[in-house]
């Protein structure tokens, strides 16, 4: 059998063969077309360029030198099993290590070391709120020291013009701003939260006295442009909340079915206001953190939103779908609601933020996609709720993904591309500012 298989390829073989080199009594050399000739030759050098630039490069790699090196050790050239891959991973950097730890601390803290923030918020909320001073003449020596430091920096580069009359308005604004986002988030955070604060509040006198008073109200707020997030407080929040969600007609919004919010949710609707406060809504788990989202025009409260399955040890979180009328589904104010904690939580240490959305659920799994988040798979019979199985969709955004590129895309959405250049630029001024600020002091201790 083999015998005949090699006489039938035979005859191919030959035809391939005398094809590219014809025998001078089919075609003598001298009068194959010069484009032939030219390609015999172009194809010789083209493979010796090649094996050449092979060979020089495994020998400037040095793998030649690794083969002999690990032939005389005895180690295994091959692909490394299972374990040694997993012992040669990448470790994680010192400064996500730290904000780990410090996070454990802060938002589990044992018996003896009880979280000293505001008693009425879970430890998370209290991490994620804006620092502010009880006391003005008692501040914490690190946000008196933030304070002062930003406070320098800004008077030697405003973000902008200075209004007559109020020469230290900006100075002030940027440095509340930076001095609260803590001395725990990251250094590029807080230059853009403060800068774009700065230039809400710098635009015009009515704009300087609204921010405040603003920061008299409501110090802890996380602030945007369309938007903030107030800890969630059943004495500021509940009453609006339960209106603007119960279905019935409130200020200049018609009537509505309730299961347009609830309907996918594991509580409401609620027929009595005091159901909603002692719903999940408002009885917050220890591992979860929760924001009213007021608008920035009215001052009115459009909804809110959940953290839960807090997991500082992994640096995880969940994000839950923002809990809003149905008019306030695809908002501006809805995504930067959603945009200021994702920027928040990566600017702490996270490095995984998840969203987990009801298989059933169309208008909710729009938002992951529009946030920039992956989905990561499906879950089915993953939970229970309201007495029904729920398959889920999971979604992820990863700290790698946030600084490179999802932020800059997000960013623009909510405040355009001219903000989102002049963001850039603002904070690329400050980087080279610190960068020649820390110069500077290694050059005195020199």
């Amino acid at each position: 059998m083999s015998r005949h298989a090699g006489r039938r390829c035979l005859p191919l073989t030959s035809f391939l063969i005398v094809l590219t080199f014809p025998p001078p009594s089919i075609r003598p050399p001298q009068h194959r077309p010069r484009a032939q000739k030219l390609g015999i030759v172009f194809g010789c050098i083209t493979f010796a360029l090649t094996v050449t630039a092979v060979l020089t490069l495994l020998t400037l790699g040095g793998t030649w030198k690794r083969i002999e090196e690990q032939t005389r050790s005895g180690e295994s050239a091959t692909a490394p099993d299972s374990i040694t891959q997993r012992k040669r991973r990448a470790l994680l950097l010192e400064r996500l290590l730290e904000a780990r730890d410090r996070m454990m601390k802060i938002n589990y803290p044992s018996n003896e070391n009880r979280s000293t923030g505001r008693a009425k918020f879970t430890p998370l909320t209290n991490m994620l709120m804006t620092s502010a001073p009880e006391d003005e003449n008692a501040a914490p020596a690190e946000f008196t020291e933030s304070y002062k430091s930003a406070y320098r920096r800004c008077q030697d580069k405003p973000g902008g013009a200075i209004l007559g009359g109020r020469p230290n308005h900006r100075f002030e604004a940027y440095a509340r701003a930076f001095a609260g986002c803590g001395v725990h988030t990251s250094l590029t955070y807080r230059w853009s939260y403060a800068r774009m604060y700065e230039t809400m509040a710098g635009k015009s006198y009515e704009s300087d006295e609204r921010f405040q008073k603003l920061f008299q109200r409501s110090p802890t707020a996380i602030v945007g442009a369309s938007c903030r997030l107030e800890p969630l407080d059943s004495d500021m929040h509940l009453k609006e909340l339960w209106s603007i969600t119960s279905g019935d007609s409130c200020n200049e919004h018609k009537a509505y079915n309730p299961d347009e919010v609830w309907g996918f949710l594991n509580c409401g609707p609620f027929k009595q206001i005091n159901d909603m406060l002692e719903s999940e809504v408002f009885q917050l788990q220890s591992h979860s953190a929760a924001f009213a989202v007021v608008d920035m025009t009215t001052d009115r409260v459009l909804g809110a939103v959940h953290l839960t399955k807090d997991d500082p040890k992994n640096l995880n979180v969940q994000m839950e779908l923002p809990i809003v009328k149905p008019s306030s589904e695809g908002t501006v104010q809805q995504l930067e609601a959603c945009f200021l904690l994702l920027d928040r939580l990566f600017a702490f240490g996270y490095r995984r933020i998840q969203m987990c959305v009801d298989l059933q659920d169309v208008r909710g799994k729009r938002l992951p996609n529009r946030l920039g988040f992956t989905q990561e798979g499906q879950i089915p019979k993953h939970m229970i709720v309201k007495e029904a199985n729920r398959d889920s969709l999971i979604y992820g955004m990863l700290n790698s993904d946030w600084d490179k590129g999802a932020r800059k895309v997000l960013f623009r959405k909510i405040h355009g591309p001219a903000a989102m250049t002049a963001d850039a630029r603002l904070v690329a001024k400050e980087e080279a500012a610190y960068e020649q600020e820390q110069e500077m002091k290694e050059s005195k201790h020199k």
